[in-house]
């Protein structure tokens, strides 16, 4: 049996690895073109057969999004960007304007088109319609609650897909107005502003916010397994390395430990409290178990604590000194316990000992962001695995 798909967010190149690496199936990038993060990086043509040719060797695929509302003036040029970005070996675009769905199957039939969730579906009736129109996945509006998706699935046969963790609109996707009318930035042509963020002053002289909790369904994965969705997506382009490799290594062993029947409540537990602690934002499963309400959101002001867990990332080995050498993130000092972890899932309980700097000279503590340090360890690790407090 086909395990449900895990579709992880890559901003630029070195997250799309990051992504896969760390149990991703899939990634959906965003081109320089056409995309809904345009504060992103983002892929040139050439990143894009990267990507593409880093995924395939694994097994993997590349989603890319084509899916800003698009006025005249996008017109131009959208036709052969979509021949070139073919070309280079993706495997979906996801899409919200209903002129591209039909052209991509005419021209593109070995390219999946998956409807974005831009277009905010939430009904039967409209997976039914676009179904007719040629679209091989739905991605369903964050809006929808477990009961509907159920409801879905069982009426249309066609290929679903879910947000299960990250930030949430205020507003339905795609149908937000407030960042154009606030900041002239248009939210649906990759311009978001967000200024449901944004804190604003009352006559009572208290802040008030529109700003949403964080989504987070890691108890609830064994639901949308049994009622037939085919694939969980992340949110988070722009996030950290760091973000993305704890958030999708943590739902691939939920995931993995569901189908294996090895996944015990304490698990769950500790990696729903991993996932939790990653991100600034409080969270909740809003629309899933009932209709959102003022306890999935911040209305009076919040505090966001960053997160100073993420250590180090691990860049190399110095096989002369046994050494791991690492990119300082946060701060830490001997005495530490730490927890060094791997793209394959290996986890390696440390307490720091002595610290060097890039020419083993001894240092008192790790202060400085940025900077190359060694550590002494018995083994090579492979890239991208990184230190974090326990």
């Amino acid at each position: 049996m086909a395990r449900i798909e895990l579709l992880a967010p890559a901003g630029d190149l070195e997250r799309l690895k990051v992504n896969l690496l760390y149990g991703a199936d899939s990634v959906y990038i965003g081109g320089e073109n056409y995309s809904l993060r345009a504060n992103a990086t983002n892929f040139t043509l050439e990143e894009i057969k990267e990507g593409c040719e880093f995924a395939h060797k694994l097994g993997k695929k590349v989603f890319l999004t084509l899916n800003i509302v698009f006025h005249n003036e996008d017109m131009e040029n959208v036709f052969k960007y979509i021949d070139d970005v073919a070309k280079c070996g993706i495997d979906a675009f996801i899409v919200s304007d209903a002129f591209i769905i039909s052209y991509i199957k005419k021209n593109y039939p070995h390219i999946e088109v998956h409807l974005s969730t831009q277009n905010s579906t939430t009904n039967y009736e409209a997976v039914n319609y676009f179904k007719e129109e040629g679209i091989d996945r739905v991605v369903l509006a964050r809006e929808t609650s477990k009961k509907e998706i159920e409801e879905i699935i069982k009426k249309t046969n066609v290929d679903t897909e879910v947000f299960i963790h990250g930030a949430m609109c205020t507003c339905f996707s795609g149908r937000c107005a407030l960042s154009n009318y606030v900041t002239n930035r248009d939210a649906n042509r990759g311009g978001c502003s967000q200024v449901c963020r944004f804190s604003f002053k009352c006559k009572e002289e208290k802040d008030f916010t529109l700003a949403t909790k964080d989504l987070n369904m890691a108890k609830y994965i064994k639901d949308l397994i049994d009622i037939g969705v085919k694939s969980l997506k992340i949110e988070g382009r722009m996030r950290s390395l760091y973000y993305l490799a704890t958030v999708i290594s943590s739902y691939r062993k939920i995931i993995d430990g569901i189908y294996d029947n090895t996944l015990t409540e304490e698990e769950l537990s500790l990696l729903d409290a991993r996932v939790k602690k990653v991100a600034n934002r409080e969270n909740s499963s809003h629309y899933f178990l009932k209709e959102a309400d003022w306890t999935d959101q911040y209305y009076t002001g919040r505090v966001e604590v960053s997160n100073q867990d993420y250590l180090g990332l691990i860049v190399d080995y110095d096989s002369k000194n046994n050494c791991l050498v690492l990119i300082e993130r946060n701060y830490f000092k001997p005495g530490d316990n730490v927890e060094i972890f791997t793209p394959k899932g290996d986890t390696y309980n440390y307490v720091i000992d002595k610290i060097y700097d890039e020419d083993m000279n001894e240092l008192e503590v790790a202060r400085h962001p940025d900077e190359v340090l060694k550590l002494k360890f018995p083994k090579k690790l492979e890239k991208y695995s990184m230190i974090r407090l326990v």
